[in-house]
């Protein structure tokens, strides 16, 4: 199949937020080693449980609706105006709590089979 049509929260649902990448069946257009996208869904005061270490490719994260805050070793960014992005490089430990119920589009490239953290 060539097209795909859903819905990022109904879809997201199986994979923790992820809709396309190196996860999906080989013949499902979404299926992806160049690039993973995840739709997510975060209330009001949920944080990852431990830093993110060690981390293989580059990332892209945007602000749909919320407030929502990243943390890295050297600086905090807070996200709060629809359309805010923070961008990181490969080797940069992070971690992240929402302020407020946030959605945020992450975009990671490139799609690392076998790669995740808990």
């Amino acid at each position: 199949m060539t097209v795909y049509t859903g819905n990022a929260a109904v879809d997201s649902a199986d994979n923790r937020g992820w809709l396309l990448g190196h996860f999906m069946p080989s013949d499902d257009v979404r299926h992806s080693e160049d690039v993973e996208i995840k739709w997510g869904l975060h209330p009001a005061g949920e944080g990852r449980a431990q830093w993110v270490t060690g981390e293989h490719r580059t990332a892209l994260l945007f602000l749909i609706s919320g407030r929502f805050r990243l943390e890295f070793p050297d600086q905090t960014v807070e996200l709060s105006r629809q359309g805010d992005y923070v961008v990181w490089g490969k080797n940069v430990d992070h971690s992240w709590y929402a302020e407020e119920d946030s959605v945020v589009v992450t975009v990671r490239w490139p799609s690392v089979p076998g790669y995740a953290v808990p």
